[in-house]
């Protein structure tokens, strides 16, 4: 019975996404804008080379089209938002009320616009290999492949629980837009969306290899497009270790916070 809650509340949300296609299109025609700058970039960059950092422009481009389509997957930072607005208008009282645990609800949302650009998203990065003409490598070992599954899945659930945490400190900071502008941007990067981090210095890999946003999204295209097949153990291990860290935090936050909201909007 539980999970039928939850399965409701996810089928909901599908159904939302079907309400506002037109977010769903400003969404692909920017992984459009995303890829079109990457090929113009690494074509002049690649000209007259073969290899650089040990990727041809075939796997380079490859490793764009699958890092944005595992970023555009990440759905979690409406989450904060959300969050931050129901609480500042009064509004989050709702959620405290519903027979459901509030985080598995937004993690139950989250899935409902998953699913639903899903199969969208992967049929664009289609489109999008034919029309730019690359030789798309996708070499994953099949023996991998599940673990390679389990990491997205890890990493799209760690990316849900940080745009939740975030979300709640609005019951004691009000405001949190900057706090929400310095993660957009510092995950866009650490994450390897912008640049692989294969292109940055060797110290700067080991501390990253310390910290969750590594195997978000970088170590998953890494992996898909046949490299790095030695670290999807540790990235299981890391990735979820550091979910279990910072449920741990988000319940301590909500202990402590929750008793800071009125409910009556500020």
């Amino acid at each position: 019975m539980g999970l039928r809650k939850y399965l409701e509340i996810l089928k909901i949300f599908i159904k939302t996404q079907l309400a506002w296609r037109g977010d769903s299109v400003i969404q692909i025609l920017f992984s459009l804008t995303r890829i079109l700058f990457a090929s113009l970039l690494w074509g002049t960059i690649f000209a007259g080379r073969d290899e650089v950092a040990g990727f041809t422009l075939s796997s380079m481009m490859s490793y764009y089209i699958i890092s944005s389509f595992l970023t555009q997957l990440d759905m979690s930072s409406k989450v904060s938002m959300e969050i931050s607005q129901r609480i500042r208008n009064g509004t989050f009282s709702k959620y405290m009320v519903l027979p459901v645990n509030i985080q598995g609800y937004f993690v139950a949302m989250e899935m409902g616009m998953v699913l639903f650009h899903l199969i969208i998203y992967f049929i664009t990065s289609v489109i999008w290999v034919f029309i730019f003409r690359i030789r798309f490598v996708f070499a994953p070992d099949p023996a991998i492949v599940a673990g390679i599954g389990i990491l997205i899945l890890l990493g799209l659930f760690f990316m849900a629980q940080l745009n939740y945490y975030l979300g709640l400190l609005t019951l004691k900071y009000e405001e949190i837009g900057l706090f929400l502008m310095i993660k957009d941007n510092l995950v866009a990067f650490v994450t390897g969306s912008i640049i692989p981090l294969t292109l940055l210095p060797e110290h700067f890999l080991w501390i990253m290899k310390a910290f969750p946003f590594y195997y978000v999204t970088y170590l998953p295209s890494m992996l898909l497009i046949g490299r790095l097949k030695g670290e999807l153990g540790m990235g299981l291990l890391v990735l979820f270790c550091w979910c279990v860290v910072l449920q741990a935090i988000i319940h301590v936050t909500w202990q402590n916070y929750r008793i800071k909201y009125d409910g009556v909007g500020i």
